[in-house]
């Protein structure tokens, strides 16, 4: 457990797993609650094969370019504490897919940053 977990700035990987489980169960943070963190460093420009399932068990591997992080609601100026783990999202790039919806060749998609690091590290 970090200092910034401990001291309460940041969720736990079970406080954040127990966030992403009271989404419904079939969708996409559902699962990834089921799925444990494989990825614990910056992910942009890494090498990234997403987890199976959240595409029907294609596989996608992506590069994350750009960080977007998670807009707060009206009049809230700070995220509360803990602050998400994993929070915001990336436009990345596909760079190899067998999915008919995400082709290779400059496509951009936008992935959560929970998703990305439950996904696995490839090198080349």
């Amino acid at each position: 457990m970090s200092f910034l977990e401990r001291i309460g700035f940041i969720e736990t990987e079970g406080q954040e797993r127990e966030r992403l489980a009271q989404s419904p169960e079939g969708s996409s943070n559902h699962h990834l609650s089921t799925l444990p963190i494989t990825i614990r460093e910056w992910p942009q420009d890494l090498l990234i094969e997403l987890p199976g399932s959240t595409l029907n068990d294609h596989r996608l591997v992506v590069v994350p370019i750009d960080y977007r992080k998670d807009l707060l609601p009206e009049r809230v100026e700070e995220e509360p504490k803990p602050r998400k783990r994993n929070s915001g999202s990336w436009t990345c790039a596909v760079v190899s897919s067998d999915h008919p919806s995400y082709p290779v060749g400059g496509y951009r998609i936008v992935i959560s940053s929970a998703e990305l690091a439950r996904g696995r590290k490839l090198s080349v």
